[in-house]
């Protein structure tokens, strides 16, 4: 299909497609049967953006489509925002929430911040790179080598952004022609039941709402990956099964 982001089938590439699929095979079954529930709130995202819908691989890069995921660093997240970046996009981290691990305000944030970057280098590649690396130290790599597009950019660079976008395009292009290479999504339980929202005027813990409605403790964590403490506080809003939600007013 066409895409405004320059795909490569080179070497690298290919290195990381044999990569995935002499190592990584359940990885890929496990993103497929995951991106099911993850896909469709990134592709809102990316379409109200305008951006290339193919970004929605990178969460795979980033965090495997682990909405708790952590870095070495502190990043967090599916789109592994550093606290500072997190910030600059209005995500709120306090004593009870970590916006960085919902999905739609993450998601929100990751296609502001690709936007900005698109901004500055014009060129998704250089993009993806900056994602990984950080803006300053591609420019100054541009700058200080005279390149202008990845590919030749690409020896001056450290080893793990190096790797970034061609991992990218390996995963990007296996996700897409998975059936081709026999591999099927994973019989993992996704959650597929319709969502809806439910706003609470006062605090109630994970115990207490698991008695209330049903759903195991496990089972709110995944539907509320952003909060701590297994605590809602006052105001919050809560995602859950729109039949759980039925219920609950009813209640």
């Amino acid at each position: 299909s066409i895409s405004s982001i320059d795909f490569n089938c080179n070497n690298f590439v290919q290195s990381h497609l044999d990569n995935y699929l002499s190592k990584d095979n359940k990885l890929l079954s496990r993103m497929l049967a995951v991106s099911e529930y993850y896909f469709p709130v990134f592709e809102k995202y990316l379409d109200k953006y305008d951006l290339p819908l193919e970004l929605k691989y990178l969460s795979i890069v980033e965090s495997a489509l682990n909405p708790s995921a952590r870095s070495a660093s502190g990043a967090r997240g599916l789109w592994q925002f550093m606290y500072p970046t997190g910030r600059e996009y209005d995500l709120d981290v306090t004593s009870y929430i970590d916006e960085r691990l919902d999905p739609h305000k993450s998601t929100d944030a990751a296609c502001k911040y690709f936007i900005k970057l698109f901004d500055v280098f014009g060129d998704w590649n250089l993009v993806l790179a900056a994602y990984n690396g950080g803006p300053g130290y591609i420019q100054r790599k541009l700058i200080s080598t005279g390149k202008n597009n990845f590919w030749e950019l690409q020896p001056y660079l450290r080893r793990e952004t190096r790797n970034y976008v061609p991992k990218f395009m390996a995963i990007t292009y296996l996700m897409h022609y998975h059936k081709e290479y026999n591999i099927v999504p994973d019989s993992i339980k996704i959650i597929r039941s319709e969502l809806d929202t439910l706003s609470i005027n006062y605090q109630i813990n994970f115990t207490t709402l698991s008695e209330i409605t049903c759903l195991s403790k496990e089972e709110i964590s995944q539907y509320n990956p952003a909060y701590k403490n297994e605590v809602f506080p006052k105001n919050s809003i809560l995602n859950l099964p729109s039949i759980v939600i039925e219920d609950y007013l009813l209640n």
